[in-house]
């Protein structure tokens, strides 16, 4: 075999794998895009309580704990020194 054809083979052996991975990634994104229209259509994004938690209600403040507010006051504290 001479290096040539060992190019030629080469080279369609890269053009063929990138071609799977490339139709592999194509019908993964339509399985994904027709998965997400299932779930919308049948509600199945929904919590289970029929409501979900805003982004406001995750990251409140209000319901963090004095004991781990001085424990990372404290951590910091530690560390500056």
């Amino acid at each position: 075999m001479t290096i040539t054809q060992m190019l030629q083979q080469s080279g369609l052996l890269t053009v063929l794998g990138m071609g799977v991975v490339f139709v592999f990634l194509a019908i993964m994104i339509i399985l994904m895009h027709a998965l997400h229209a299932v779930v919308h259509a049948f509600h199945l994004d929904k919590d289970v309580c029929g409501e979900q938690q805003k982004p406001e209600q995750i990251n409140d403040v209000k319901n963090t704990d004095d004991e781990v507010v001085a424990a990372v006051a404290a951590a910091i504290h530690k560390d500056e020194k």
